[in-house]
């Protein structure tokens, strides 16, 4: 039996014979695809190459950073962590607290909501829905002075919810908790067949405790996706935090890590500023390859509907 390589002869109904080329003859004019995705990945890792290599860096100021390191060291890491000016430690905490408490008061929020125009028929859904919707268009950057004025007028009588506090951010933030989310939500919502309420709505069970017990178990993946996505936003916000937290013990790691880049020192501070980013990205980094399978399902199913 005669090995054939390059072609098949493969037999059609009208008696002729076609030709069909083989796997290596076909693949090789693919060639540029896998060129062009190896120059995307080395452009996608030059700047993390490049801050891992500042971040390690000996001389920890930005005239003596490469890509390539001349030597390695931790001595940017200890002195980030040993910096009482810039307190590194309370950064990273205020920016946990911020976004694990939004994050979750965000999802609370716009599954409350979500559920509401999912299953309830009431005067005011449609336009609510729109409502929702059209608010998006305008960008919120316009609420801010009114936000500031806000809560530095509340901080007279609130001490703890005035400016330079956490948890005044923290409410701004879940004032913007629905828009976009609900109308996540409320897509992945829909796809949970509406017979599975009416059974535990003939059991007695109530609307609250369909939706804790039952309802949220089911869309457990888009909650996580919201979670996700919310979590990551509010971990990295800068505008209105530099705006609101204006004490260095307050600031967060956007805030405090922009303050190591600009003025007379920022050549010096090259080194703990490269440290700081690289371990800031460390929680959205186990976020993301922890919860991966949630986020695909989520972002697919919910943006059927």
């Amino acid at each position: 039996m005669s090995n054939v390589t390059d072609a098949v002869a493969v037999a059609v109904p009208d008696g002729r014979a076609a030709v069909a080329k083989s796997p290596r003859a076909s693949g090789s004019g693919t060639w540029w695809r896998h060129a062009l995705g190896l120059v995307t990945l080395i452009w996608a890792l030059f700047p993390i190459l490049f801050l891992i290599s500042a971040a390690i860096n000996p001389a920890g100021s930005l005239q003596t950073s490469s890509l390539i390191p001349s030597g390695s060291s931790l001595a940017n890491f200890r002195t980030l962590f040993d910096d009482a000016s810039r307190p590194y430690t309370s950064w990273y905490k205020n920016s946990m607290i911020i976004a694990l408490v939004g994050s979750l008061g965000s999802v609370f929020i716009g599954a409350c909501a979500a559920y509401a125009f999912s299953r309830m028929r009431f005067a005011g859904r449609r336009p609510g829905l729109l409502g929702l919707l059209l608010l998006q268009m305008f960008p919120a950057m316009l609420t801010f002075p009114a936000l500031y004025l806000t809560f530095a007028k509340l901080g007279d009588i609130i001490p703890a919810l005035g400016l330079n506090s956490i948890w005044a951010l923290i409410l701004c933030y879940l004032g913007g908790a629905m828009g976009a989310n609900v109308w996540l939500l409320k897509g992945y919502f829909d796809t949970i067949p509406k017979e599975l309420d009416e059974a535990a709505k003939v059991d007695g069970a109530s609307h609250a405790r369909i939706f804790f017990t039952m309802t949220l178990r089911l869309v457990l993946p888009i909650l996580v996706t919201v979670f996700m996505l919310s979590f990551v936003g509010l971990f990295s916000e800068f505008l209105l935090a530099s705006i609101f937290l204006q004490d260095v013990n307050s600031q967060t790691l956007g805030v405090g890590l922009y303050s190591m880049s600009i003025g007379n020192e920022k050549n010096r501070l090259f080194g703990q500023f490269a440290a700081g980013a690289l371990l800031a990205s460390v929680p959205v980094v186990l976020l993301y390859l922890g919860f991966q399978r949630f986020l695909i399902g989520g972002m697919t199913q919910g943006s059927v509907k």
